[in-house]
């Protein structure tokens, strides 16, 4: 005999969460999955990329440089903007896939809104990178390794951050297939009391020096200066301009 509900939607819906142990997934608070391999990197649009992170003594200074590539042979963005701010004192880079990049932005400003929406306040530095290691770690973020910089009550903050989600503090750090090129400046540079201005030369120098011989970087420079009152990101593709 047929029912009242007898092929309704709700008879559909029941019988499509027979087939479901749990129609309550997913969890609150859980990230999605992907099924990507590392066959389908070659299909992929990499930053390749050099990113610097400088603390300093009035705050951050970051650097990044410009270029995008296909599968690290072709160039397909001349003028990426390779560092965003997440936090009223914090940004962020973006190093390996561009899609992975974007999204793990994305989700950590969203958690950064929510955070502060909250709790009135605005969350530590140090506690946003570790919050970006257990995304990075167990979220759908693919080939990733960002910088975090930002300045809070504690001081000034440069932390790079695996694919892994393993999180590592220090004075200054570079990731990227330029990094190598780029310490090799830096190593020599590096000073512990050099302000945001002197700051933002050793870094777009170092950017210069990784993006000539390194064919993942070029085409300019982004530089991104924190301080407490807030994050200010210009772009050069001259780095006479800057250096």
């Amino acid at each position: 005999m047929r029912t009242p509900t007898h092929d309704s939607d709700f008879s559909r819906t029941v019988d499509q969460l027979a087939d479901n142990p749990n129609p309550y997934e997913p969890e609150v608070g859980s990230l999605p999955q992907n099924d990507l391999t590392a066959a389908d990197l070659d299909n992929v649009n990499k930053t390749g990329t050099t990113t610097i992170g400088i603390t300093t003594e009035d705050g951050v200074v970051i650097a990044t440089d410009m270029r995008a590539s296909l599968g690290g042979r072709f160039v397909s963005n001349k003028n990426v903007q390779k560092v965003e701010q997440i936090h009223p004192t914090g940004a962020l880079t973006l190093v390996g896939s561009v899609g992975g990049a974007q999204s793990f932005i994305a989700t950590l400003r969203a958690e950064v809104n929510l955070y502060e929406s909250r709790r009135g306040e605005d969350m530590s530095i140090e506690a946003l990178a570790n919050l970006a290691g257990n995304f990075a770690r167990g979220g759908p973020f693919f080939a990733i390794h960002p910088i975090l910089g930002g300045v809070d009550d504690e001081g000034s903050h440069v932390f790079s951050i695996d694919p892994a989600g393993g999180v590592m503090e220090d004075d200054y750090t570079v990731t990227g297939s330029g990094m190598q090129l780029a310490y090799g400046h830096l190593e020599q540079a590096y000073e512990d009391d050099l302000t945001n201005d002197e700051a933002t030369t050793v870094a777009a120098r170092a950017i210069k020096s990784a993006a000539e011989r390194d064919t993942g970087s070029g085409n300019g420079v982004f530089l991104c200066e924190i301080t407490d009152e807030g994050v200010d990101i210009h772009g050069h593709h001259d780095f006479d301009e800057v250096v």
